[in-house]
């Protein structure tokens, strides 16, 4: 079968599912649970031959029983009909209380094909071929585009963790991984970040056999606490030939923000979760659920805040080794809110260098009214000067009009600021505002001028909007109707913060 019409036969199948009723989360996951049996299956054969322990079926208290079947592609091929939809169910179930990597990617899995013979027609599809000889472009092509699909279906919620590939490229392009050097993400998602750095180091350096084995096993780690979600990273990287499939997991499922385990990195390339308020729901004397705001109490920390973006950001500070770098997407209210944010950004600019920030547009995120920037800064040892001198500002908002569907983001888009960033030397940057090109996007402010400024804000803009000033200039109705609703949204949500401090 040609690789055009593996993936053909792959998204069709997910369209008559969908029909039935499965989603393509649900499609998504029965395919990872799957593709992960196959892919283990042809392991354990010529000319592999890996050694791989699957447990036999357990009962509902997690024993195994006596002489009951595996847990195995090789059982579960040969199971028909109503056998095939209960063995499948109890097979996941039975997969999901193991440990390591194989309990991560089968945690609280369940069968959401119940018509036992689509369930067949998805496993002799996914038998038909050898999956381990497909090659890691054309599997990885196939499970980004399910994943992609999902998080544009609004029904599912998953957009919520989905960031613009082009965006990730572009934060990927000015960082400019290199060999031998690790790469976090205390907020991973499926692996976007870590799929674009790999593509990255792979398309930019000749590896030798220890490079590449780095790369492999050694160069990426992160967080990720939803178990749906993990499964999907995991699975995304092992298609595309990162990790091992009987090896250690390197995506934690645990709290970053709950405390400093250590680690020190390279690099950081995160988009940390919208939302502002980190928060716990519990349930009260009366019985009802109801949510407390979560701060996180960490001395490394410079300040206590109930703040999501704010707690990540200074996580994230933490991660870096000396000279470490990190790229962050980062909501408006970070460059900002007073009180603890203002404490926040003074001891950015003091203990890193940052160097850079993007303004980006509305309209390329799945969540609706978000403002959003990503934040370039560099860690730096104890000093008693502050470490940043200038802040360069790249305004790609103003004037800037995308939609998800008609006119999405493309990586050509961000180009003018890659060339204006300079990843090869940074040192040798020009500003493309002045006086005389007032419509400059580029432009410069240092460390005195943003210190002088109130709360030391650094939501800084200097474009006039086009469309205020010239009614023959406004963008095409679609564009027009998509930016009042993020507005009305974006509007609606600081309504919500406020009413939360009022019920305070």
């Amino acid at each position: 079968m040609t690789e055009s019409s593996l993936i053909s036969k792959v998204w069709n199948f997910a369209n008559v599912l969908r029909d039935d009723g499965v989603g393509y989360g649900d499609y998504l996951e029965q395919i990872t649970y799957l593709l992960f049996l196959k892919m283990a299956d042809e392991l354990t054969r010529p000319p592999y031959n890996k050694k791989m322990d699957f447990p036999r079926i357990k009962d509902t208290e997690g024993h195994e029983i006596e002489d009951g079947d595996y847990c195995n592609w090789e059982t579960l091929s040969k199971k028909r009909g109503a056998e095939l939809e209960a063995y499948y169910s109890q097979m996941l179930r039975s997969l999901g209380t193991e440990k390591g990597i194989l309990g991560q990617i089968f945690t609280k899995s369940q069968n959401k094909i119940q018509d036992p013979s689509k369930l067949l027609r998805v496993i002799d599809m996914i038998g038909k071929e050898q999956w381990t000889m497909v090659g890691a472009d054309v599997k990885g092509d196939i499970y980004e585009g399910l994943l992609e699909k999902n998080a544009s279906d609004t029904k599912s919620g998953a957009g919520q963790y989905f960031t613009p590939r082009s965006l990730i490229q572009a934060m990927v392009a000015c960082v400019a991984p290199e060999p031998m050097k690790s790469i976090h993400d205390p907020s991973c998602g499926t692996g976007g970040f870590f799929l674009a750095a790999y593509d990255y180091i792979i398309k930019n350096h000749e590896l030798n056999k220890e490079q590449k084995a780095f790369l492999k096993n050694s160069t990426f780690s992160g967080n990720e606490i939803v178990a749906g979600t993990r499964r999907l990273c995991l699975m995304n990287m092992f298609l595309h030939n990162i990790g091992e499939i009987d090896g250690e997991t390197f995506i934690s499922p645990n709290d970053a923000l709950i405390a400093d385990e250590g680690n020190r990195v390279d690099y950081v390339l995160a988009n940390p979760p919208f939302g502002k308020k980190s928060s716990m729901t519990i349930t009260n004397e009366e019985g009802e659920q109801e949510k407390q705001e979560l701060s996180y109490n960490r001395q490394d920390f410079w300040a206590t805040s109930s703040n999501k973006q704010l707690n990540f950001l200074q996580h994230i500070r933490s991660l870096l080794k000396i000279n470490g770098e990190a790229a962050v997407v980062l909501p408006d209210n970070v460059l900002f809110e007073g009180g603890s944010g203002e404490t926040v950004r003074k001891e950015l600019m003091k203990t890193t260098e940052l160097h850079t920030i993007l303004r980006l547009p509305t309209g390329i995120f799945y969540a609706h009214g978000v403002k959003a920037n990503v934040l370039f800064f560099d860690n730096k040892p104890a000093s008693k000067e502050a470490w940043t001198q200038d802040v360069w500002i790249y305004d790609y908002r103003t004037n800037v009009h995308h939609t998800l569907k008609k006119n999405t983001m493309k990586l050509e888009d961000l180009q003018d600021f890659i060339n204006c960033y300079n990843p090869s030397n940074r040192n040798d940057r020009k500003e493309t505002w002045s006086e005389e090109t007032p419509d400059g996007r580029w432009r410069k402010y240092s460390y005195e001028e943003i210190i002088a400024r109130d709360k030391t804000n650094l939501d800084i803009f200097w474009l006039k909007d086009k469309s205020l000033a010239d009614l023959d200039n406004l963008p095409d109705p679609d564009v027009l109707a998509s930016e009042i609703i993020e507005n009305i949204e974006a509007g609606l949500e600081s309504f919500r913060v406020i009413q939360k401090e009022l019920d305070r």
